[in-house]
Parts: structure tokens; C-alpha cells; sequence
């Protein structure tokens, strides 16, 4: 698919150390890292601060390698260790990830420019694969009105991030679509701009402005006047965020001593979890209780670190796997770092997890190889039966691809069989540009498949499957935020229809489901090819505890339309003989 000003400026190192001691945790970092010693990360892990010769060269130098690399192996994370960068830009490319090393987000900060480039001229549709975690910038060199740019479209975590200025997510008036902000301060405005849909978790700022198809606010501190479906105020606001346990990071204290934060879950919470300077309930793991994984390593070997105990934590890179990662000891956190890209071309499973307590899989790309292998990721075991309600399985920033780099297959991307699962973030995106794509090139059947009970995500995006993009079939299922695009490529109406009419539906919840309720949903179209048509954009039964609210369907292409939003409810969205948008508040 295609301001208050900060009151903490120049923080130094010295305060990740306080306050960590303030929140009591400064013995976890025992038998980290030796003090004042670097990891060994592996290449693609640059590690800078602010005395760092030639710095600007070196940031310049990713860029201009991972700027053009749409569909290449090469992946980068750039640390910065606490401490003020002056006149420093760092503009982001693919496959790049930018992470502050502080305890808080003030710990780190760029006075100057973060920002990313629309990758087709002014088109930021395709800028997926970039992040950036953990710090704050001051944008005193980004477009002018101390305001930085970050013209993204999915995949692009952007956390616990201060901005002290504005934020505009486009690139002058090229389109761009979706993106993801969580746990974020913004002094000042935020310009949503051209973003076809955008989901702030947990976040605040001075003011928003902006809205398209549909912009979703969950648990944010000032969210904009208006609602849904008035145009120029299509936004669904949601008080509190209901549950939630925050990314993992990656920190450094005073003495040189690495280790992951491990956030704890919380509940009905609303604005950023580091206000004021503190440091979230959680606990701290020695960067000694985590294996380093680095490119070409064998998930034989990386099962063995994980039976003896260790954590993992993935450096940048990609890992062609011969067998299924597995993860089975409960609390285990897998870290990942540079966006690492797993792929398997023999027909195994890249990730399977056990039905236990407390998993964190996070910051994850799962890459469908040559070979059908079912399912990339399984999140418990068919059947599960065990409650998690108190420490749920977590996956943070998982993305998956089929086809693009090159030809894949896979029936379903990622099953959800464990009860309780939080997801937080995740693209499941069958290609629709790139190398190997086409109908039979790429085939995949579904994105999402959940069959546990209570699972709740926020930030899910599922493109151009094949069949039902999404099948729900557990009870107590919640949904914040969904964008889909349905398949560009059926070749025709016959070979794309499904038990309930013409063409499959983008999200399917099964008729035995009681309940479960979605909020701010966008399905759109671009058929390519004449006579194609979707009968219905969302099925569910009809049942008092099933709830969708505010929902837009969008034709994009003057062929084929989307009749109905929901069921047999709503107009058609057409691009040809009528509106080419649909919407509905609420269903029932």
C-alpha cells in the first residue's frame, strides 16, 4: 500500500543512573555489561554518543545505503548513548532503526532533525521498515517552524519518543498511509496531513490537526474535537487504553552497563508512561541474561540458548532458519533490534511459542520463504486452555511479509491460539509490489487467524490476502484500529468468491462468536482488473456483545466497488455511479 517546551533539556547521563535508584532498580543491572564496555553487536549495530568523530558522516552513510533498499538484506540500528547531539540529522531509510539508550526518553537528545523522505518524490506510501525509540529531538534544522517530518506509511514504530517542537507525518502534499504512535509527547502540533489512517496509543501533545479516512486515539491526552464520520473530524477516541505492557528497551547507565527494561502490564492508563522523568513499574534484565543473535546463526543453536534459560536478543540481519524457533520458558523476552528478518525455504514454522506466562516477542520481520510452511508465527498451541490474564503473551512491532524480496508462500501468516494475548503493533502484508508477486506467485490465504479468547490488539494492519484477510474465532476479541487493503490481483470474479457471496471479506469474525467489539476500521479497494467486486467489507453475527464502531470503506481505482461496510449494512463505496467512500458509526 501504497507545547510546552521541554523542562528537561541537556539531561545527562548521570540521571538514567537516579532514576533508576529512584524506582529501586539499580541492583538489576548487576553482571551487565562491564562497565564503560561496548557489546559486540555485530557490524550493523552502530553505537554513537555525542563525541563520536565524523558522526554526521556515519549517519549520512546508512542513509545513503538503506535510503534506495526497498527489498535488500541489509539492516542497521543506530544507538545513541545519553547525552545532547547539537546540529546532528538523522534522516531514516529502510530497514533502519534509531534507538536512545537512556532510561527516559529525555536521556538522549537531538537538537537539530529526525526525519524520513518520501521514497516516490513526494509519495510516502511506501515507506515501510523504519523506526525510531526512546529519545528526543528538538527539529531546530528540520522544514522550517521547528517542525520534523515523518512522511511514513506501515511498519514504523515510532515509541517513547518527546519531540519538542511539531511532527508532520507527510512530505509537502504526497499521500501517505497509516502509521503507528505510542507512548509519545509532542511540545507542539501535530499534522496528520494526507495519513489515510493513523493509530496514537497512549501519547499526548499541545494540538492535532488533520484528519482523512479515519484517525484512532487510545488512552491520548488532548485528542481533537469531533468524531466520526463528520469529514475533516473522522476520529474514534477511546479514554483508556484497557491493557497494555510497553515495549522492552534496550538501556545503558552511568557506568557503561547495558540491560533490557521490561515494562510491567498496566491498566486504564491515559498519556505517556515517562512523564515527569519516571521510570515505569517493571523489572530490569542483565544484558548477561540475553544471547546475542547474530546473522547466520541456526535456530538449532538459538533453541539451545533459549532451553538453558537466556533471553534472546536479535542484532540486525537476516537468519535463513533450517527448523521452528521455539520459545517455551515462561517471562522469556526476544528482542529484536534493526528490524532482523527470519525466513525459512524448507516448510518450517519460523516461530512457535508455548502456552505460558508472560512471553515478549517483539521488534520482529518474518519473511515467507520458497516453501509453504502453514503458519510464519503460532502464538500458543492449538487447543490452549490456560489463562493469562495477569501475564499475558506480548508481541510488540511483529511484521510479516509474503512475496516482494522474492517469491513466497504461506497459508496464514500469524495464529493466535493462546487465550489473553496482547498484540501491540503489527503489519501483515502480502506483497502487491516487488519481485515474485503475482496470484499464484505469492499465494497466501489469510493474515490474522485467532482462535484464543480475550485477545486484544491495538494497531493491526492486514493487506491483500487472498481469502478472509482476518478470521476471529475466539470470544472477547478487541480490535483498535484496523487497515486493510483487499488483494489488488483476483483475476476474476469466479476465482475469487467465497461461501457468502462475491469475493472474501478484509475481517471475519465467526458466527459462533458472543462477543467482540473493534473501533476504527478502514478497508479499501484497487482491483486492477475489471468485473471484481466485494459483496461485504466485514461479516460478523449479529449478537448483543458483538460491537464495530466507526468503520469507512474507500474505492481507490475505477474498477470494481465494495457494496456493503458491514454485513449486508452500509452503501457501496464506487469509484464509478456513486460515492467512492462508505461509512458507518456503528454496527448494530
Amino acid at each position: 500500500m501504497q507545547g510546552k517546551t521541554g523542562q528537561r533539556r541537556g539531561r545527562v547521563a548521570r540521571t538514567v543512573a537516579s532514576g533508576l535508584l529512584a524506582a529501586g532498580l539499580a541492583g538489576g543491572l548487576a553482571g551487565a555489561a562491564a562497565a564503560g564496555g561496548v557489546p559486540d553487536f555485530g557490524p550493523n549495530v552502530h553505537v554513537l554518543d555525542p563525541a563520536t568523530p565524523d558522526i554526521q558522516q556515519r549517519i549520512d552513510a546508512i542513509y545513503a545505503a538503506q535510503q534506495p533498499n526497498h527489498f535488500g538484506p541489509r539492516r542497521d540500528a543506530i544507538l545513541l548513548k545519553p547525552g545532547t547531539y547539537r546540529d546532528l540529522r538523522i534522516p531514516v531509510g529502510f530497514f533502519t532503526q534509531v534507538l536512545g539508550l537512556g532510561a527516559n526518553p529525555d536521556d538522549v537528545h537531538v537538537i537539530g532533525d529526525l526525519r524520513s523522505t518520501a521514497f516516490l518524490d513526494d509519495n510516502a506510501t511506501q515507506n515501510f521498515w523504519r523506526g525510531a525509540e526512546n529519545f528526543s529531538v528538538t527539529p531546530t534544522l528540520g522544514i522550517g517552524d521547528n517542525t520534523m517530518q515523518w512522511a511514513v506509511s506501515q511498519a514504523i514504530p515510532f515509541r517513547r519518543m518527546h519531540v519538542r517542537g511539531n511532527i508532520r507525518l507527510n512530505q509537502n502534499e504526497g499521500w501517505s498511509s497509516g502509521g503507528w504512535f505510542s507512548d509519545v509527547k509532542v511540545d507542539g502540533l501535530v499534522n496528520s496531513a494526507t495519513q489515510q489512517q493513523w493509530l496514537s496509543r497512549n501519547s499526548e501533545w499541545a494540538r492535532w490537526t488533520g484528519s482523512n479516512w479515519n484517525m484512532v486515539f487510545v488512552g491520548v491526552r488532548n485528542a481533537p474535537e469531533g468524531e466520526f464520520p463528520t469529514p475533516g473530524q473522522r476520529f474514534t477516541k477511546v479514554e483508556r487504553t484497557p491493557l497494555v505492557r510497553e515495549k522492552p528497551y534496550l538501556f545503558v547507565d552511568a557506568q557503561g552497563r547495558y540491560a533490557v527494561r521490561v515494562p510491567a502490564l498496566q491498566r486504564d492508563t491515559v498519556g505517556v508512561s515517562w512523564a515527569a522523568g519516571r521510570v515505569a513499574p517493571g523489572k530490569t534484565l542483565p544484558l548477561s541474561r540475553f544471547h546475542l543473535a547474530r546473522p547466520g546463526e541456526s535456530a538449532a543453536s538459538l533453541n539451545r540458548q533459549l532451553a538453558a534459560g537466556k533471553h534472546l536478543l536479535f542484532t540486525p540481519g537476516e537468519y535463513l532458519f533450517t527448523e521452528t524457533l521455539r520459545i517455551t520458558r515462561p517471562g522469556t523476552v526476544v528482542l529484536g533490534i534493526g528490524l532482523p528478518t527470519l525466513r525459512s525455504d524448507n516448510g518450517q514454522p519460523l516461530v512457535k511459542t508455548a502456552d505460558v506466562d508472560g512471553l515478549t516477542v517483539a521488534g520482529l520481520f518474518l519473511d515467507a520463504g520458497a516453501q509453504d510452511s502453514g503458519v510464519l508465527m503460532e502464538v500458543g498451541t492449538p487447543g490452549s486452555k490456560r489463562r493469562h490474564r495477569a501475564d499475558p503473551i506480548v508481541l510488540h512491532d511483529v511484521f510479516f511479509r509474503i512475496g516482494g524480496a522474492a517469491p513466497g508462500q504461506v497459508n496464514t501468516a500469524l495464529r493466535i491460539h493462546a487465550h489473553d494475548t496482547l498484540v501491540d503493533h503489527t503489519w501483515l502484508w502480502r506483497a502487491d509490489h516487488g519481485a515474485g508477486v503475482g496470484w499464484a506467485s505469492n499465494p497466501a490465504a489469510h493474515g490474522l487467524w485467532v482462535e484464543g479468547e480475550d485477545v486484544t490488539i491495538y494497531g493491526l494492519f492486514v493487506e491483500h490476502f487472498q481469502k478472509a484477510q482476518v478470521v476471529w474465532r475466539g470470544n472477547g476479541g478487541r480490535v483498535y484500529f484496523y487497515q486493510s487493503e483487499l488483494p489488488y490481483d483476483p483475476p476474476t470474479q469466479p476465482e475469487w468468491m467465497s461461501a457468502t457471496g462475491r469475493g472474501h471479506p478484509s475481517y471475519q469474525v465467526d458466527p459462533a462468536v458472543t462477543r467482540h467489539e473493534a473501533w476504527g476500521l478502514g478497508i479499501y479497494s484497487v482491483f486492477l482488473k475489471p468485473h471484481v467486486l466485494l459483496d461485504r467489507a466485514i461479516e460478523a453475527p449479529r449478537a448483543p456483545g458483538v460491537r464495530f464502531q466507526h468503520m469507512i470503506t474507500v474505492c481507490l481505482v475505477d474498477k470494481g466497488s465494495i457494496e456493503h461496510v458491514i454485513n449486508d449494512a452500509g452503501e457501496p463505496a464506487r469509484c464509478q455511479g456513486g460515492s467512492n467512500t462508505s461509512t458507518l458509526k456503528a454496527w448494530p
